[in-house]
C-alpha cells in the first residue's frame, strides 16, 4: 500500500465512498431508464430494429466503454463523467427494444428482483475480508468463453444452449458484482487517482453489472408479449 498516495489523499470511509458511487450509478440508471422509455413511447424503438441504426448504436456503446477504460486515468473527472452519461444515454436507446419484447409489468418486477439480487452480492463484496481478485479474474475468462459460445450458438440456434448461457452469465455477474465492490473499495489505496474519478469509475462498473443481471433475469423470467 503506497504510503505517498495515502499521505497525499484523504481516504474516504467505505460508507462515504459507496454513497457517492451508488449516487452516480443511480443517476446513470435513471438516465438510461428515461431515454429507453421515451424512445419506446415515441415509436423510435421500432425504427431502430428495422434498419442499421441499432448496429451503429451498439458499436458506439463499445467504443465509449473502450475509451472509458483506456483513458480513465488521463481524462479529467468531468471528461470521465461525460463519457459515463454518454454511455448511459446510448444504452438507453438499445434497451428501449425490451419494451417491444416483454410485458411492462414483467419488466418492472424483474427490475426490482435484479436490484435486490445486485444489492445482496454488492453487500457481500463490501464485507468480505478475503481478497477475491484471483476469483474475479477467473470469472472474466469464464465470461469471455460464454460470449464466444453465445456467438457460435447464433448459427446453431439451440434454445437450450441460450438458457444455459443465460444462467451461467447471471451467476458470473453475481460474482463479478462482489469483486467489483471489493475492487472499488481498494482503488483509493493503490492508485493516485482523484476520488471523484473513483466514484464515477465505480459507478460505471456497477452499472454494467446491474444491467447484465437485469437483462439475464429478463431473458430467463420475463413474460414476452
Amino acid at each position: 500500500m503506497p504510503e505517498d498516495n495515502i499521505e497525499n489523499r484523504a481516504i474516504e470511509t467505505p460508507t462515504n465512498l459507496f454513497t457517492k458511487v451508488f449516487l452516480w450509478m443511480f443517476a446513470g440508471l435513471f438516465a438510461t431508464g428515461l431515454i429507453s422509455y421515451f424512445t419506446y413511447a415515441t415509436g423510435y424503438a421500432e425504427q431502430l430494429v428495422s434498419n442499421f441504426s441499432f448496429a451503429v448504436i451498439l458499436i458506439i456503446e463499445l467504443v465509449v466503454v473502450v475509451i472509458f477504460s483506456l483513458l480513465f486515468k488521463k481524462l479529467s473527472p468531468m471528461g470521465v463523467a461525460i463519457l459515463f452519461f454518454i454511455y448511459a444515454v446510448v444504452n438507453g436507446l438499445t434497451l428501449s427494444t425490451i419494451y417491444l419484447l416483454y410485458d411492462m409489468k414483467s419488466i418492472i418486477i424483474v427490475f426490482f428482483v435484479a436490484a435486490a439480487l445486485f444489492g445482496i452480492f454488492a453487500f457481500v463484496g463490501g464485507v468480505l475480508k478475503k481478497d477475491i481478485s484471483k476469483f474475479g479474474n477467473m470469472l472474466i475468462w469464464v465470461l469471455l468463453a460464454l460470449i464466444v459460445i453465445s456467438v457460435i450458438n447464433i448459427f446453431i440456434g439451440a434454445d437450450i444452449i441460450d438458457t444455459i448461457i443465460d444462467w451461467a452469465v447471471l451467476i458470473v455477474f453475481f460474482g463479478i458484482t462482489a469483486w467489483d465492490v471489493q475492487k472499488i473499495k481498494m482503488m483509493q489505496y493503490g492508485l493516485n487517482v482523484p476520488a471523484e474519478k473513483i466514484h464515477i469509475y465505480g459507478a460505471m462498473e456497477l452499472y454494467l453489472d446491474f444491467i447484465n443481471i437485469f437483462l439475464r433475469l429478463l431473458s430467463l423470467f420475463g413474460r414476452e408479449k
